[in-house]
């Protein structure tokens, strides 16, 4: 229940006790009042509230004595004169800092030389004055597509170095400053590796031989060369027969870039092996067998390439113009005017002109008593009487001169002035290797012939017999059996 005028009282008091307050000292009072010489709890509170203001104050004010209006970059000045900060990387181009701004670019195809430097912005003028440099001329003459191309080119700046592979081992580079070009050739460190390439034929000896790495040049080699004398790669080739090749190949900076010399060769064929080993004598190189014999015989059969046989030799026969009876002392090879006419063995020219019913002859010795005649040639070949003629030269061209019904060659082959049949006459064989050269061969060939064995085994470890066999073949003197 609420008392009449009560809460008119209870304002009035409170309004006595505020004017009160106002009117009394009390911090003073509360300092001083009642002070029994020991601080409160809520004295020390206050006491320390105050000192810690004092002391912000203390460590502020003095910073507001220096200059605030100076300007506000100014620190900022100081510190980069005493630590300058590294220009930037286009910064670094526009001042022409050598070797800062190489740019390699690879030719497309169907791209030109001017084409490119357009692109690069180099002026035509420029290009003038590299080509003007004979290296230039050379290598930059025919372009092939991925040839890499080098511009020394700063940002907003002229052309101040060119470069480019004058060829595999040196590589040019030209400085250019105004109209003055200079040239600096480089050479290319290289290095030969020793290979060994091996393959096993599945359907043919090329498809085999390129899946093992070898190039066009280096199997025109094996049949070529080292085994054309023992093995008919049109005939005599089957499926599972295999090859190993020993191979120097050039390499710079980690990559191949070319092949050298076949050193070695091995070819199984028809349950035997076949052997070729590179040999260095007397000025030249040839292919031996493991014995120290050349692979290259003495002489070859056929001295026209893919040729038919229209007339074999005989003792009596009709003759096709004279239509009489009369011996064949040769054989007649039937090919078409202008096909080539080889050596068939290494020879001195003894006769080259026109013989009679021979019409255009070459006569070749051949030494040991051994001479081949060739006749009825359209035109002869470079040599002249009295040179020295390698096996397998070109002496003249098919023709049909003297007394011939069409164009073929008439090949004849005597032993001391004796026709023989050059089809079946058994030919001389060539002189081995012996004494230091036997001895020198032997220690050339002994790595290439490991490096065989140790792929060949790793690849074919059923075969380890028919390598050892070749080892065998190699250590068993010339003229022995072993």
């Amino acid at each position: 229940m609420t008392v009449p005028g009560s809460g008119s009282n209870r304002r009035k008091r409170l309004k006595a006790l505020r004017e009160a307050a106002l009117h009394r000292p009390v911090l003073a009072r509360h300092l001083s009042d009642g002070f029994n010489g020991r601080w409160s709890r809520r004295q020390w509170t206050t006491a320390s509230l105050f000192a810690s203001m004092g002391l912000l104050v203390a460590a502020i004010v003095p910073g507001f004595s220096q200059d605030v209006t100076a300007p506000v970059h100014a620190p900022r000045q100081s510190m980069s004169l005493a630590l300058p900060l590294p220009p930037l990387p286009a910064s670094r181009s526009q001042q022409g800092v050598e070797g800062d701004s190489w740019q390699i670019v690879s030719v497309r195809s169907g791209q030109t030389l001017g084409q490119l430097f357009e692109e690069m912005g180099v002026p035509a003028s420029t290009l003038h004055r590299i080509l003007e440099q004979p290296s230039a001329k050379t290598a930059l003459g025919r372009l092939r597509p991925g040839t890499e191309l080098a511009f020394d080119l700063p940002v907003n700046g002229a052309l101040r170095a060119f470069r480019f592979d004058q060829d595999d081992l040196h590589r040019v580079e030209l400085t250019i400053d105004g109209d003055t070009v200079r040239e600096n050739v480089i050479a290319r460190p290289v290095e030969t590796r020793t290979n060994v390439a091996t393959g096993e034929i599945t359907s043919s000896l090329y498809a085999a031989a390129r899946k093992a790495g070898l190039s066009p040049a280096t199997i025109a080699v094996l049949t070529d060369q080292i085994f054309q004398y023992d093995i008919d790669f049109n005939t005599d080739i089957q499926r599972g027969d295999r090859f190993s090749v020993v191979m120097d190949e050039t390499w710079r900076e980690g990559e191949r870039i070319g092949r050298g010399k076949v050193l070695a060769a091995t070819f199984t064929t028809g349950g035997k092996t076949y052997s070729g080993f590179r040999f260095e004598h007397d000025g030249s190189a040839e292919y031996f067998s493991a014995d120290g014999r050349p692979l290259k015989k003495a002489f070859i059969r056929m001295p026209i390439p893919f040729a038919r046989v229209t007339s074999g030799f005989s003792r009596a026969r009709k003759h096709p113009v004279l239509g009489r009876v009369r011996r064949h002392d040769g054989v007649d090879y039937g090919a078409r005017s202008g096909t080539q006419i080889m050596a068939a063995g290494d020879a001195r020219v003894q006769f080259v002109g026109w013989k009679g019913g021979y019409g255009r002859t070459v006569i070749l010795d051949h030494g040991r008593g051994n001479t081949t005649l060739y006749a009825h040639m359209s035109r002869f070949g470079k040599y002249k009487v009295g040179q020295r003629v390698p096996q397998g030269a070109v002496i003249g061209y098919v023709g049909a001169s003297g007394l011939a019904t069409g164009p073929h060659l008439h090949y004849e082959f005597r032993v001391n002035g004796v026709h023989r049949n050059p089809l079946t006459v058994t030919m001389p064989p060539p002189e081995p290797l012996k004494g230091a050269q036997l001895a020198a061969f032997r220690a050339q060939t002994g790595p290439a012939l490991a490096r065989i064995e140790q792929v060949e085994k790793l690849i074919y470890a059923s075969t380890e017999g028919e390598a050892g066999q070749v080892a065998s073949a190699q250590a068993t003197p010339a003229g022995k059996k072993g």
